[in-house]
């Protein structure tokens, strides 16, 4: 299946960026710059911290604009005695769609494991918002020629004990993690290569129309100069924007990669 039969997703992950003050700026500079055919074309998604998720979400609802709001992280519990941590009902209750899950900081920097990961995809679907579980290497893996086993295990991992029918709901992120804020980015026919495998796995784990559905996104230095032939790749469906979504013009030419 092409990528143009599965609809696009940009989702902006702003990472530990903006005030709540500040990103209701960013959002409406977004907004103002983006047409009603970009909303059609494809889904934009917006993550930002904690603190600002009911500020976006009020802003968005308020002027209706048809962004839709994601998270950067959950924990699994409904609740209890975690301190520090964001349930998912938490989340649903501020019309929260897309929860990012497993981003490879949270791997590298705070020791997530593949079962945390599988935990909260599991928690997120349950409360009917749509994981965007994300994979990808080491340069030193890359360097080894791993890059494959090591998102296929990251996949089945993840994804292991969910149904096809929940499987097929989910989005998946490929993220070489040697290309996040490092400027350096998989070329398009790499990106495009290791998502095949990503894929195939899927298709092994599950079965060929929960493969051919799933959508799976590039992340990784993604900008405006480089969205296009990201885009144009067979297997990519969207794009992870970690800097170029913080700045509401670059953002809006990424989601606009077919002008």
């Amino acid at each position: 299946m092409a990528n143009n039969e599965r609809r696009p997703i940009m989702a902006g992950n702003w990472k530990m960026h903006y005030t709540h003050l500040d990103a209701i700026q960013v959002v409406q500079k977004l907004s103002y710059r983006l047409e009603q055919r970009d909303y059609k074309e494809c889904e934009i998604v917006v993550c930002p911290p904690f603190t600002a998720l009911r500020s976006v979400q009020t802003v968005l609802e308020a002027d209706r604009i048809p962004i839709l709001l994601g998270a950067q992280n959950v924990y699994w519990k409904d609740q209890g005695a975690f301190t520090g941590e964001v349930s998912p009902p938490m989340l649903s209750k501020l019309n929260v769609s897309y929860v990012i899950v497993g981003h490879s900081e949270r791997r590298q920097l705070f020791g997530e494991t593949d079962d945390d990961v599988n935990q909260k995809l599991k928690a997120v679907l349950k409360h009917e918002m749509t994981p965007i579980v994300c994979v990808g290497e080491t340069l030193e893996e890359r360097e080894a020629g791993q890059t494959d086993e090591r998102v296929d295990s990251q996949v089945r991992a993840g994804f292991a004990g969910v149904r096809s029918a929940g499987a097929a709901l989910a989005v998946i992120a490929y993220e070489p993690i040697w290309a996040i804020g490092t400027g350096r980015n998989a070329t398009p026919e790499d990106a495009n290569a290791t998502i095949a495998v990503i894929r195939a796995t899927v298709r092994d784990v599950f079965n060929v129309e929960t493969a051919a559905s799933i959508r799976i996104l590039y992340g990784g230095s993604v900008k405006p100069g480089n969205i296009a032939d990201l885009m144009a790749m067979p297997e990519i469906d969207g794009a992870l924007v970690g800097g170029a979504s913080l700045d509401p013009d670059d953002f809006a030419r990424v989601v606009r990669f077919r002008a």
